[in-house]
């Protein structure tokens, strides 16, 4: 199972959503959002999820969930409450001190019933102790950790392994240093090394920063497959990266490169990579947010694909 750990931006949600929308996203792959505030985005992803029965995993204790509060709710709030009551929808929760209360609130608002039905993120080692305290008969459903020994040898039960595999530079122009990359692995061993699954922050990383800025490059991140099944990421980096101006030029560059590439080295068949061939043949430039919404959707599609083809 494949747990990609997405934080709620628009680009995200609609991947999902679409993904979704048009069965491209295996049964293998639950997405966990961590929700920036509650949007209407968000809610229709998780309506789309819930009404087809699919299962998809949210955040419920963020310090980046902004304007929520489950004792004091907006209309917009409530609503967003009676979907997450949703049995398809797994509440998440970080391990921290006093979580209990925290889980009592949920349970009184009948958010969930059972410890058995959430998801614990457990990336702190200071709090490694707090999952005995609060879990000791009932297990979560699942516990992500990291792959370490203070983690793995104190927390045992339907493990997912965690690990931030992007790395993320501080300029898109930085990326042209090192434009093909080692990605993960974890698909080919996470269950030989005991876990029940794997999650990353795909090709987003883990570091949240809130808004942006017009950039000086474009990049298109794509993961393919080598010939031993790892999977690589390659960084599409446009050419005239002197100032702003004209972003749909500096698309086309970084596009240039990348139909390069699939000639020689097969990125995937994906719906995302089509459309992609779509944009060069005709010329079009989506925006900005639609490249990080189709190289996440081609990540999710790749990924999905190795992971159903694997269990036949």
């Amino acid at each position: 199972m494949y747990f990609p750990y997405l934080k709620g931006r628009q680009y995200e949600l609609l991947a999902i959503r679409e993904l979704l929308s048009k069965n491209l996203l295996s049964k293998k792959i639950i997405p966990i959002i961590e929700p920036i505030k509650i949007s209407s985005t968000l809610l229709s992803t998780l309506e789309t999820a819930s009404s087809l029965k699919r299962e998809i995993a949210v955040i419920c204790n963020s310090n980046i969930t902004t304007g929520f509060n489950i004792n004091d709710t907006s209309e917009v709030d409530k609503e967003y409450l009676e979907i997450l009551k949703n049995k398809n929808i797994i509440k998440v929760f970080f391990l921290y001190k006093n979580l209990e209360k925290t889980l009592k609130v949920y349970q009184d608002n009948k958010i969930f019933e059972d410890i058995s039905e959430i998801m614990i993120i457990c990336d702190n080692a200071d709090y490694v102790e707090e999952y005995q305290k609060n879990f000791t008969n009932k297990k979560p459903k699942y516990t992500l950790i990291p792959n370490e020994n203070r983690f793995k040898r104190n927390i045992k039960d339907n493990t997912i392994l965690l690990d931030d595999k992007f790395e993320k530079k501080e300029r898109n122009s930085d990326y042209l240093l090192n434009e093909d990359e080692f990605f993960s692995d974890d698909h080919l061993y996470y269950n030989e090394d005991g876990y029940k699954g794997f999650s990353d922050y795909s090709i987003i990383g883990k570091k949240f920063i809130d808004g942006g800025f017009a950039p000086y490059a474009v990049v298109i991140h794509m993961l393919y497959f080598d010939n031993k099944k790892n999977l690589r990421v390659h960084h599409f980096v446009s050419d005239s990266n002197y100032d702003i101006k004209d972003p749909a030029n500096k698309f086309y560059e970084a596009l240039k490169k990348l139909i390069d590439f699939n000639e020689k080295y097969s990125l995937g068949k994906t719906k995302a990579m089509q459309n992609l061939r779509n944009y060069f043949a005709h010329g079009d430039y989506p925006g900005l947010g639609s490249i990080k919404k189709i190289s996440l959707s081609h990540h999710l599609e790749l990924i999905g694909s190795f992971l159903d083809e694997e269990k036949r």
